[in-house]
């Protein structure tokens, strides 16, 4: 495994809580110690160009204290993570909590610099119940399923290794009155630094967009092998043919009610046709997030699950810009916005 490995592993006070995650950590790592742990907020220390394992355990609060005190440390750190890429294990004395601890680490450490890989986490509910179909297709018990992911997600870790080869193509994705708008407004402010990428826009707005009605597995497979979707309309003919050419998607994404807009949820719920012809690791992952009042980070989070966690999307280092402006050109307002957003424009440059 190389010693580039540091596994950051937030210490419980109560031994017996952990055991069962220091069991899976040990068998996913088995005789190629990581070149580092650590176990308290003070031992947390800026690491540059690592490989990361986050490994929490969650007792049936949900709460670990040491992690909430490196959790103040990495958000107070923005350079902590710098160049470093990750993934995490959770485990939890409960059915829940797991995926909102990840949700919440992942957020504070991607903007502390670290990038993560597509589907970075893997999960271990009390009943291990969310392992059923894995267990089932790798003919395992619920237990040993657990294991069979975490050895997987450290060997996706340890080998992943980005370059687009060409120009890339960017496609930003966006329901957003272009007269009007906020996030829209900002986006133009960073377009014009992005250099050397091939752009293409859709607009979903104004148009009829159908969410997934929960087809059945056989329907959606039929459907997505051919590069479509049951209900058509610009999602399949438009948006999946540019998604499966793109090497990265931006998304646009005004915040309505602390929750992303119906098109663009719609968008996501309907990637899971194209996601069963193929897997998105390749693909990079941006969003400019706009707030009229407070809540981006809950939209980040919502997308860091949606298509990181889920659809396998790689998230770059500080993938997302987020503001706040309420009236229509506000935006324009905000101290050094130009530099803010020639700043982002210059991270989407140098993903690879």
């Amino acid at each position: 495994m190389g010693n580039n490995l540091v596994v950051i592993i937030p210490q419980c006070a109560e031994r017996a809580k952990s055991a069962r995650l220091r069991e899976v950590l040990a068998h996913t790592i088995g005789d190629n110690p990581p070149e580092e742990i650590i176990e308290t907020a003070e031992q947390l220390h800026p690491l540059q160009g690592k490989r990361i394992l986050f490994a929490i355990v969650l007792g049936s609060s949900g709460i670990n204290l040491e992690y909430y005190r490196m959790l103040k440390q990495i958000r107070l750190d923005q350079h902590i993570f710098d160049d470093c890429l990750g993934a995490l294990l959770v485990d939890g004395k409960s059915e829940l909590y797991t995926k909102y601890i990840a949700r919440e680490l992942v957020l504070a450490a991607n903007m502390a610099g670290c990038s993560f890989i597509g589907r970075p986490l893997v999960e271990g509910t009390a009943s291990l119940a969310n392992f059923h179909i894995i267990a089932q297709l790798r003919n395992l018990d619920a237990h040993g399923a657990y294991l069979w992911a975490a050895q997987d997600l450290l060997s996706r870790l340890l080998q992943e290794t980005r370059k687009h080869q060409g120009t890339r193509q960017l496609l930003t994705l966006h329901a957003s009155n272009k007269t009007t708008s906020n996030t829209y407004a900002l986006w133009k402010m960073v377009k014009k630094h992005v250099h050397d990428i091939n752009i293409q826009e859709i607009s979903l707005w104004d148009k009829e967009i159908n969410d997934c009605a929960g087809c059945s597995y056989e329907t959606c497979l039929h459907f997505g092998s051919q590069g479509s979707c049951f209900y058509g309309g610009t999602i399949s003919e438009d948006v999946y043919p540019a998604l499966e050419t793109c090497t990265d998607l931006l998304l646009l994404c005004s915040n309505y009610n602390d929750a992303l807009s119906a098109y663009l949820t719609a968008f996501i719920n309907r990637l899971t046709a194209l996601y069963l012809k193929q897997r998105f690791y390749d693909k990079n992952i941006y969003a400019i997030i706009v707030s009229g009042y407070s809540g981006s980070d809950i939209i980040a989070g919502q997308l860091i699950a949606g298509l990181c966690m889920n659809k396998s999307f790689f998230l770059p280092a500080r993938f997302c810009l987020m503001e706040t402006a309420h009236e229509p050109g506000s935006i324009q307002k905000i101290s050094g916005i130009e530099n803010i957003a020639a700043n982002f424009a210059s991270i989407i440059i140098k993903s690879h």
